[in-house]
């Protein structure tokens, strides 16, 4: 098969029939002036022309339509009820956009990061060569980075944008990864040895002497939610310094309609992808680290895409001079995307802010597929189908990865802690992120299997991350600490519970507040009281034991063991303690006593 040119210019969409689609709308609404939309002559463009911006954000690498509660949405009734709706999948998604797009000469599609990173076998077997392939037939033009970005690192992500063969895994197929046709931007990124972004940090759009800028950053906070190695030499700038900055350095250019791609993100008052942001006035239908960032960033830009928090959301939230403006999120993968209207002035080179509209759209499955994603999906799954059918255990029912203590969660640690004790017969525990239990086991089959049997494929969706089991000694004063760690700190206004291996309980006391809601007399170790002054050692991911998602604690571990990657861990356990006749049933998450 030839390959594929790169592509050298701006593209030409292909416009398919349109197609009414499921959607919340937003509006900044006042009037523009009467011969807004009047073309006086006819040979040249008009003072001013809508421009569509699509968008969507947190893909993960779901090419395949998501399964469970991953692949639906639910949709607010005019009665006040909610029903769910069957979303995602690129196939659909590819239909979606280009039907969209249909009608509309001045569009442009951009994301808000984490395309890839924590993704089915289907792509993180392949270190996400497949995302990108599919994004590239999606036609998007730019990204920010999010955090799982970075999870192999800044060399890996620099191969996702330049292309070539995996380092260590070399070349999948007979033609060489040619990396993305879109631009990942990463404005507050900064490289510590040359102390320049890590790659591009703007990026202007351009058509018919319509420019539009856009600025790419994400959270601040990545280095605590990404492993040590993944990070290692960058630092992580401040958001909206970033984006005040490079809007002055876009302005400057002659640029002055700019948009934001922000990968971090808030949280809507209702779960339903539809609800009405705005309802209860500006801005307050929308809670969480977007909201302040909204609200400081200067009012040069004038929408802000945004992710990270798996939410839908269409809101306004006023700029610094108390101007309403939009700030949107298309929930995660692939299960809507965002259509938003900007109004641009060719006399002012600005967008008419009050004329912006916004609406979700979801990403049914009642389109017909796009044959071109089809083929892509076809190509890698004939690849990955060898190691992703083979058979690691057997379960009695589902296993959800849901709750405070989840069934899953539970067994993570339980694989962990057995694998421990193969290193080390000292170990006495192990503690797994809630973050990284990415899915569930369901008992029914999926393919050709068999019900009950769990794949290879399927444990991969649950530890997608590559991460290592490491042991290392911690005082019972530490792991007390680092349990409070849970519900205070940087994890007191969203608690983060570790999930425990079997022997390890304690209550959990909800009517209190901060630290004091894990109850210190009550933690016991195979019903003996954690001895503040006794050394315990203890397993966890190579994430943890460096301290992230907020446990300090945990990164304050001495004479560290580092073991084989999680993924092997849970494959061994499910072999070693299940079979056909005896599948293993779902634990029973008694290990935390929650108090309300």
């Amino acid at each position: 098969m030839p390959s594929v040119p790169r592509r050298t210019g701006r593209r030409t969409y292909a416009f398919l029939a349109s197609a009414a689609g499921l959607a919340t709308a937003g509006a900044l609404v006042a009037a523009l002036p009467a011969d807004a939309h009047e073309n006086h002559h006819p040979h040249r463009p008009g003072r001013y022309q809508d421009v569509q911006l699509l968008s969507f954000n947190d893909l993960h690498g779901n090419l395949e339509p998501p399964s469970g509660s991953s692949g639906r949405v639910t949709e607010l009734q005019p009665d006040g009820t909610t029903k769910t709706i069957d979303a995602g999948g690129v196939e659909y998604l590819a239909t979606h956009l280009r039907n969209a797009r249909e009608g509309h000469p001045y569009s442009v599609t951009a994301a808000g990061g984490d395309l890839v990173g924590a993704s089915p076998l289907l792509s993180g077997l392949f270190h996400d060569e497949p995302t990108v392939e599919a994004l590239n037939k999606l036609d998007l033009d730019v990204t920010s980075v999010g955090n799982h970005e970075f999870d192999e690192g800044a060399r890996e992500l620099a191969r996702l944008q330049n292309g070539g063969c995996h380092p260590k895994d070399g070349c999948y197929t007979d033609q060489e990864f040619r990396g993305a046709d879109f631009p990942y931007l990463a404005a507050n990124v900064q490289d510590d040895k040359t102390g320049n972004p890590v790659l591009k940090p703007y990026w202007v759009w351009k058509k018919n002497g319509v420019k539009i800028g856009f600025i790419g950053v994400t959270l601040e906070g990545t280095p605590g939610v990404v492993s040590a190695e993944g990070v290692k030499g960058l630092t992580f700038k401040d958001e909206t310094e970033t984006i005040n900055k490079y809007a002055k350095v876009l302005q400057r250019q002659g640029v002055q309609s700019i948009v934001a791609l922000v990968h971090e993100g808030g949280y809507p008052a209702s779960g339903s992808y539809n609800y009405d942001c705005d309802s209860p006035g500006a801005g307050d239908g929308i809670s969480g680290p977007i909201v302040d960032i909204a609200k400081h960033v200067t009012p040069a830009v004038d929408a802000l895409v945004t992710g990270h928090t798996h939410q839908a959301y269409v809101c306004t939230v006023p700029d610094p001079s108390g101007r309403p403006r939009m700030v949107t999120s298309a929930s995660s993968f692939g299960r809507l995307y965002t259509d938003t209207t900007l109004t641009y002035d060719r006399r002012t080179g600005d967008i008419v802010r009050t004329a912006v509209n916004s609406a979700n759209h979801v990403v049914t499955r009642d389109v017909p597929k796009a044959r071109d994603l089809t083929d892509l999906i076809g190509k890698w799954n004939t690849l990955a189908a060898p190691i992703g059918n083979r058979p690691i255990g057997y379960i009695s029912g589902d296993i959800g990865n849901t709750g405070t203590e989840s069934p899953m969660g539970d067994l993570v640690a339980d694989a962990q802690l057995a694998y421990g004790r193969e290193l080390d017969p000292k170990t006495s525990l192990a503690l797994m992120n809630p973050g990284g239990v990415r899915a569930g086991l369901t008992y029914a089959a999926k393919g050709a299997e068999g019900d009950g049997v769990v794949t290879y494929a399927e444990g991969f969706t649950v530890q997608p991350f590559s991460n290592t089991v490491n042991l290392v000694d911690l005082t019972g004063a530490q792991l007390i600490q680092a349990l409070k760690e849970q519900v205070s700190g940087s994890n007191e206004a969203a608690p983060r519970i570790l999930q425990p291996s079997a022997g390890l309980t304690y209550t959990l006391d909800l009517t209190k507040s901060g630290a004091d809601r894990v109850v210190t007399d009550t933690i016991r170790l195979n019903g003996a009281p954690i001895d503040p002054t006794a050394t315990y050692r203890v397993a966890m991911n190579a994430f943890l034991a460096g301290g992230g998602d907020g446990f300090p604690s945990l990164g304050q571990g001495k004479n560290p063991l580092v073991g084989t990657d999680d993924l092997a861990a849970l494959v061994k356990y499910l072999t070693a303690n299940s079979s056909a006749s005896s599948p293993l049933a779902p634990p029973a998450t008694n290990r935390i006593t929650i108090t309300k």
